[in-house]
């Protein structure tokens, strides 16, 4: 062999040993913490307030690529039924056919059709939103707090903190119009377990 075959195959071997190195990693999956996950709304009452209430994710999954966030989705269940206005019969005031109507419709859903990035962790999630029987395109700006292991190391985090606003009568929800308001602020704070067995239901997401 001469050489420069010899100088050839050892280049050769050097790239193929260092090639998983240089390969941009893929996205992560992980599945929604409903402990450390909230959404918290407030909604205008006559004028004399905001009142905040809460609502619990059900389940869900995220796909996140810290390279590349085109390659990131999710899609999570929201439960109707942990709604907690911090009293029980307003809860269930708000529950009735007249406004959410939990019984009727028991979760929303979202699901994700892009993801579009604006600086290091700074980003707007572009998706669909499920509620009340009526599906309404919705936009979350997000930002990206931490990805890393938990403090004792057992799991590995994806915290999110994210806003975003929708008008009620826009999904059908009209009950008590000079009562209540339209306009609904919503908050999230979420987190994500990594989770290598969590189902995506094998969808191809943007």
């Amino acid at each position: 062999m001469t050489r420069r075959h010899t100088y050839a195959l050892l280049t050769l071997c050097i790239s193929l040993a260092f090639a998983p190195a240089v390969t941009r990693a893929a996205a992560d999956t992980y599945r929604y913490d409903p402990v450390h996950s909230q959404i918290v709304f407030s909604i205008d009452h006559d004028g004399f307030s905001r009142p905040l209430g809460r609502l619990h994710i059900a389940n869900g999954w995220l796909r996140f690529d810290p390279d590349d966030w085109s390659h990131s989705a999710t899609e999570l269940d929201i439960d109707m039924n942990s709604l907690d206005m911090g009293d029980a019969a307003w809860n269930s005031a708000v529950c009735k056919s007249s406004l959410l109507d939990c019984k009727t419709y028991p979760t929303a859903h979202f699901a994700s059709t892009s993801v579009e990035r604006k600086d290091a962790t700074h980003g707007v999630l572009h998706g669909v939103l499920e509620l009340h029987g009526t599906h309404q395109p919705m936009d979350i700006p997000f930002r990206v707090n931490r990805i890393g292991k938990t403090i004792y190391g057992l799991h590995t985090i994806a915290g999110f903190s994210a806003t975003a606003s929708l008008d009620r009568t826009a999904f059908g929800i009209n009950g008590f119009p000079n009562a209540i308001g339209h306009d609904v602020a919503i908050w999230l704070e979420l987190e994500g377990i990594r989770d290598s067995q969590t189902s995506t239901d094998d969808k191809e997401h943007p």
